[in-house]
């Protein structure tokens, strides 16, 4: 599971950022183009969060955003572990239809935020952003619950529900303007509920990130297991069910955000503009804004206006943005840095393509990973162990219905209901006695009985394609602590790698995840049955140690190797990179894009033999980068200029 935030450096009391010449910069916030003003809310007014209010160590508004974001996570990864089964095995999309759309659909989802984060610095301020964004997320997992009816296959002639598949193309669109407006402004809150020098900040966004992991994870057991067992609406709505619970609860929790994300200026928001509030005008933009994206979203679909059949009009997009950013970037560092900044920028550069292909590489897990497995792998981690799902039918009755949901929904579904409703609860009682345990006692209480809860489904529930995908994310959970206190001991003995270096072991572990999948390929080609979901383990696991080398340095570089005045564009560049990881991750899926007949059958041999072509092929590209960020890692640390 990637983790796209980084961790934001400024507070009200505004951070200072260091120049690469060491010399203290501008304090900025992440997207920031504009400088703060000294007349404009800021923490020059803001008072420092009161230690009472902490809970755990922590204020209680990184819990707020912790919960807001895990359900984010849950709903978006929750969608996207359904959307190309959804796509493949209800509406009968082929492979490449399939990919083409999940890929403009990444891709674009890692475009808009760029636009969001400067909105809401520049203006609208995190909180009406975050709630914006979240009204438009609801508005978009709620439209995507209506499937319509199931396509058919006569004869080689499919038919759809056109007007269902308008409804998919539309509500993709309101979840990637959502997201457009969520994702970049809670990392930024949770940087300004800390002091500058607070030596909590890093564990706090140790914290958050967990967050951010759980509703990965949370989200492919859940969303993934309804969605093929009861039905797609339901993996569907409980996506949009729990991104509604997260937009309440980080409105419940605005008292401990302690107006931190309010508006710097409020009056720039009731200023008129095209005889509007400039508030509205905003808002009306972005709804608008919304068209031409589920027409794009429809054009990747139907494979319209593609040059080539191959660069869609999402791609050509990027393309263009990608221009822009560029030429700006050579303009930058030719006329505006110094020798060392511009060696120091040219590093970055190099290690945000470094990412590019790695993620390239990782977003196979959600597009050709999860054909594979659905068509060529066994599901059950441990098939004795398994209760097997008892055959059922909706009735009319919603009681009956409901009852049905309930004993039929993994126990995770309820684990990720008690653990906010246990926050709020604590929360409270935690305000009315600070010194008392009884709080502190309670979450803790709680947070067990979700990780029950998470072991016993993924034992006991049968196992789907879409659900697998939690491999990811419950890998990264148990690697993080162990790669924090690896590159700790390295660091007090003096042998802590380069970030160079780190990338390229990232990039050889990105290579190495294939083997198995293509040996996994290769055996069903051979036996003509299916191969283990351990083969699927194995390779989950190599992929997020590399992820675990590479990730978080890239992050982290982009904070500190950027000039202060340009790091909200270097981020830009960098979510930029991953859009294009996204595309470029479906147009190598479609390498081993399988024909399926109108009864479903396709050729096993044909499908093995292809799977373990592409995954041999992204071996050695994979293997082939890191032996040249190897080679070059050397250049590059000399490059940064003893940034560590």
């Amino acid at each position: 599971m990637r983790i796209p935030e980084c961790k934001v450096r400024t507070t009200y009391k505004e951070a200072s950022c260091k120049s690469s010449t060491g010399r203290p910069g501008t304090g900025r916030s992440l997207y920031s183009g504009f400088p703060r003003r000294p007349d404009s809310l800021s923490a020059f007014t803001l008072p420092a969060i009161p230690a009472r209010e902490d809970f755990l160590g922590h204020p209680k508004g990184v819990y707020v955003c912790f919960f807001t974001e895990m359900w984010e996570r849950f709903s978006f990864y929750g969608m996207k572990a359904l959307l190309l089964l959804y796509l493949t095995k209800y509406h009968l999309f082929g492979d490449n239809a399939g990919l083409d759309l999940l890929g403009a659909y990444g891709g674009l989802v890692y475009c808009i935020p760029v636009i969001g984060g400067l909105l809401a610095d520049r203006w609208l301020g995190m909180r009406k952003a975050v709630v914006f964004g979240g009204i438009l997320l609801v508005l978009g997992h709620a439209g995507m619950a209506f499937e319509g009816t199931a396509a058919v296959n006569v004869g080689g002639v499919v038919t759809r529900d056109e007007g269902a598949l308008r409804y998919t193309y539309l509500s993709l669109a309101l979840i990637i303007m959502g997201v457009g407006f969520l994702k970049p402004n809670i990392s930024t809150i949770v940087g300004k509920l800390y002091e500058a020098d607070d030596p909590r900040r890093d564990s706090g966004f140790s914290l958050f990130y967990a967050g951010i992991n759980l509703g990965a994870l949370f989200a492919s057991l859940v969303c993934g297991y309804l969605g093929e067992t009861l039905g797609w609406k339901y993996g569907f709505g409980a996506a949009g069910v729990g991104m509604l619970l997260g937009l309440v609860l980080f409105l419940w929790g605005q008292k401990y955000l302690h107006g931190h994300a309010e508006p710097r200026e409020p009056a720039l928001l009731r200023e008129s503009v095209l005889g509007m509030r400039r508030e509205w005008v905003i808002y009306l933009g972005a709804v608008l804004g919304v068209v031409p994206i589920a027409w794009l979203m429809w054009a990747a679909g139907n494979g319209a206006f593609a040059l080539g059949g191959e660069l869609s009009l999402a791609l050509m997009l990027m393309l263009l943005v990608l221009v822009v950013v560029l030429a700006w970037f050579a303009w930058f560092i030719t006329t505006q840095c110094t020798p060392v900044q511009r060696q120091q920028m040219l590093a970055l550069m190099a290690m945000i393509f470094m990412c590019l292909v790695f993620f390239t590489l990782y977003e196979q897990t959600y597009g050709s990973w999860v054909t594979f497995t659905d068509r060529l792998l066994t599901k059950d981690i441990a098939p004795s162990l398994v209760r097997p799902l008892v055959p059922f039918e909706w009735t009319s009755n919603w009681a009956d219905n409901l009852m049905l949901f309930v004993h039929t929904a993994p126990w995770s579904t309820y684990s990720l209901l008690l653990a906010p409703l246990s926050f709020m609860l604590a929360a409270r009682l935690s305000d009315r006695s600070p010194e008392s345990k009884v709080p502190r006692l309670l979450f803790i209480a709680v947070t067990l009985v979700m990780f029950v809860c998470l072991a016993r489904d993924c034992i006991v529930l049968p196992q789907t394609a879409g659900s697998l995908t939690y491999l990811g994310a419950f890998f990264l959970v148990v690697l993080a602590p162990l790669f924090a206190a690896l590159w700790a001991w390295l660091g007090r003995r003096g042998r802590d790698p380069s970030k160079p270096f780190k990338s390229a072991l990232g990039l050889m572990f990105g290579g190495l995840c294939f083997i198995p999948l293509a040996l996994a390929a290769q055996q069903v080609g051979t036996t003509g049955e299916m191969a283990s979901v351990w083969w699927l383990v194995l390779a989950y696991l190599i992929l997020e140690i590399g992820e675990m080398c590479l990730a978080p340095v890239g992050l982290s570089a982009v904070t500190q190797l950027s000039l202060p005045r340009v790091v909200s564009l270097m981020m830009g560049t960098w979510f930029l990179a991953t859009a294009f990881s996204e595309t470029l991750a479906a147009l190598f899926g479609k390498l081993a894009s399988v024909e399926v007949d109108a009864e479903g059958a396709f050729d096993v041999a044909a499908a093995a033999a292809g799977y373990a072509g592409l995954f041999w092929k992204l071996m050695w590209i994979g293997l082939a980068c890191a032996l040249v960020a190897l080679l070059v890692s050397p250049l590059l640390k000399r490059m940064m200029h003893g940034v560590k």
